[in-house]
């Protein structure tokens, strides 16, 4: 009997790791890719990505450099010059709980300069994109049946490819695309991080093997948005961050 196959987006974030969890609990055998991209906490994201690829006992794992988008630039995350934002979660442009409604009402009202404009530094221009169309080439090699990524719309930072309208259109390019039926899955897209946490705990997840800084290879700053996010994720789980010890 062929096996079920998931190729999973793999960051090394809780996100993602909790994303592949459902995968795993869903029947699928785990294909895991992870992108080097020059962000800044690339080489702990790349240890977690290397302990998590064991704990879901991934059939195979997959390291693509994708470089090329911190020469396209425009984010604190790859440009070393610009300054992460601390401490800073509650007045960004695009609130990290703001309804995808409010978003659209605000492209519908602005160029896309002033658009793009609006968004966070740490934003990576159309970074998940360029992701799912390079692990749609991957899953259609490895014969794999779904693609799954962790992206969450409510409580990002109002990247604009997080969100479920972008899962959706992604899943028809990538159906027209490659001729075939290969399902893109978000399970996390429209909960919020509390619950992330919660679900992650439920599935056995080691929390202990992710990192979510955008700042610090080694530990996290406490600062930034993503550190704030998990924060508060944690806090209102009423669980202890295993990273924080």
């Amino acid at each position: 009997m062929d096996k079920k196959l998931a190729l999973c987006i793999l960051s090394g974030g809780m996100d993602s790791a909790v994303a592949t969890a459902i995968a795993k609990s869903q029947g699928y055998e785990i294909l895991a890719l992870h992108f080097d991209y020059n962000q800044r906490t690339q080489e702990r994201e790349k240890e977690c990505f290397k302990m998590l690829c064991k704990d879901f006992g991934a059939l195979k794992s997959f390291i693509f450099d994708a470089n090329f988008i911190a020469q396209i630039g425009g984010g604190a995350l790859t440009d070393t010059s610009l300054n992460i934002p601390k401490n800073a979660l509650e007045i960004l442009n695009t609130n990290a709980y703001e309804s995808k409604n409010s978003i659209d009402a605000q492209s519908q009202q602005t160029s896309n300069k002033n658009a793009l404009e609006s968004l966070p530094i740490t934003y990576v221009p159309f970074r998940n994109g360029i992701f799912l169309s390079i692990a749609a080439a991957l899953a259609q090699r490895e014969r794999a049946e779904a693609i799954f990524l962790g992206i969450v719309e409510e409580d990002s930072s109002g990247y604009p490819d997080c969100s479920e309208d972008f899962a959706n259109k992604a899943q028809d390019f990538i159906s027209c695309g490659s001729g075939e039926n290969i399902k893109i899955c978000a399970p996390l897209v429209h909960k919020n991080k509390n619950q992330i946490v919660s679900l992650g705990l439920s599935l056995g997840v080691d929390f202990s093997h992710t990192y979510s800084c955008y700042e610090n290879n080694q530990k996290p700053c406490k600062a930034c948005d993503s550190c704030l996010l998990r924060a508060r994720g944690f806090a209102m789980a009423k669980a202890k961050d295993p990273i924080l010890k």
